[in-house]
């Protein structure tokens, strides 16, 4: 307990650091109050929205304001998919290609056209959201207009949140996009956890002290998952400068068990919708399709999570193998004079690299999958969906993620003004840098 005092006290002694907790805050309290105001023209006692599936997953994010019809409804998300789309053309177009390495004037340039496509996307998903999700009984004012102005309050309303999450990441701390996604879900932890021990009532205590056990050990293990890597080994030949001997140095190459982050599980998630859509198309006319659209109707069916491990498993293999390049890495190791002991510069190191992650990669992907339907099988054992959500999956995910990037940002500062760190031994570690922008 004197640790922890101690620690507090010297993060409040550094000025900067202090302004840069203020500040989030700050920023956090304005996102919340935004996301708790409804669109003018609707009457918020006739809303009955209930999203499943992936506007389920999109009102998590979002910390309840999608189905409360908010001035936030859209939050960042168009933003995140924006930028998604963003980096995989980089991936595959050469135009983005030599943008992206023409240094800061480039990621500036990219940066411009996110944002145009920001706003694209918010208009298209603003009408979207306005014609499927707002009952006519609930609104107060004629249609038409309604339409108009919430198609400016909502594309307004997303742009807000991504200057607040630029804000975040230039005056507080850690990625600004990432806070504002973790504070919506952990904003609706307080009432999962209250609904819980409400339906488990005065004899269901030790159930729910249980269920809290476990779902400890889940954001252990959601932890492990995101921190293991698998290091390889390089070496640096001696180099020699006029009278100096440079290099000679031993450094290892981190790879990460789950270098996909949450990305298989988002991708996952919006396909899962096409096997009830065909089926629905056919169900009148067999009972198989019938059969089909009823299984995979429920999250918590065996068909609907086997299929939703797979999806998982494949796409993680397929995102790690756009984002991380072994040629490029074996070409940036042979310029810069290092070399894996015992492999040959040139293709035989980049083949070594692709095989150790191919090996890493699969169990990273079970592990994943497996912390994807958890949700699934604790709605199985009696809990409830609000509560059950915290027991893996995406938001999971999330909150581990930007929680640890918080903290090593914390932990920075500390070591830098020779205070000591956050922990005894060892030092916190982040995600990496194109894991903590994914999301």
């Amino acid at each position: 307990m004197n640790r922890l005092i101690s620690t507090f006290k010297n993060i409040f002694s550094i000025d900067e650091l202090r302004g840069r907790i203020l500040n989030t805050l700050l920023f956090i309290t304005a996102f919340r109050l935004g996301s708790a105001i409804v669109l003018p023209g609707v009457d918020p006692n006739k809303l009955n929205l209930n999203p499943q599936g992936l506007l389920g997953l999109l009102d998590t994010f979002l910390g309840g304001a999608f189905s409360k019809a908010s001035i936030f409804a859209l939050g960042i998300m168009p933003y995140i998919s924006a930028s998604i789309a963003i980096q995989l053309l980089t991936l595959a177009l050469p135009y983005f290609q030599k943008m992206q390495k023409e240094g800061e004037s480039g990621r500036k340039r990219l940066n411009q056209i996110t944002r145009v496509l920001t706003i694209a996307v918010t208009a298209v998903q603003a009408i979207t959201y306005i014609g499927t999700t707002i009952p006519n009984e609930a609104l107060l004012i004629d249609r038409g207009l309604f339409t108009i102005s919430s198609l400016f309050i909502l594309t307004s309303g997303t742009i807000f949140c991504m200057w607040l999450g630029e804000r975040i990441t230039d005056k507080g701390i850690g990625n600004g996009i990432s806070m504002i996604i973790m504070i919506g879900i952990v904003s609706r932890l307080p009432g999962a956890i209250i609904g819980e021990q409400q339906s488990r009532g005065s004899g269901g205590i030790l159930i729910f002290v249980l269920e809290l056990v476990a779902l400890y050990f889940v954001v252990m293990g959601a932890v492990v998952l995101t921190q293991a890597v698998r290091r390889i080994p390089i070496q640096y030949a001696k180099q020699v400068i006029g009278n100096k001997v440079v290099g000679g140095q031993r450094q290892y190459l981190p790879l990460k068990l789950n270098a996909a982050g949450v990305m298989p599980i988002i991708f996952a998630q919006a396909l899962m919708f096409v096997p009830t859509y065909l089926a629905g198309v056919f169900a009148e006319k067999s009972d198989f399709a019938a059969n089909v659209q009823n299984a995979f109707s429920s999250y918590t069916s065996w068909q609907y999570n086997v299929l939703f491990a797979l999806l998982i498993i494949v796409f993680t293999f397929f995102y790690t193998a756009i984002s991380v390049n072994p040629v490029q890495i074996a070409d940036d190791m042979k310029r810069s004079g290092g070399f894996i002991p015992g492999v040959k510069p040139g293709i035989q190191t980049s083949d070594y690299i692709g095989t150790v992650l191919d090996r890493i990669t699969l169990p990273g992907a079970v592990m994943l999958a497996i912390v994807a339907i958890l949700p699934a099988i604790a709605n199985l054992f009696g809990m409830t969906s609000g509560f059950a959500q915290f027991f893996g999956g995406t938001s999971l995910l999330i909150m581990v993620g930007v929680v640890l990037d918080t903290l090593q940002q914390v932990e920075s500062y500390l070591l830098m003004r020779r205070y000591e760190g956050l922990m005894k031994s060892g030092r916190v570690q982040g995600r990496t840098s194109e894991t903590a922008a994914a999301v």
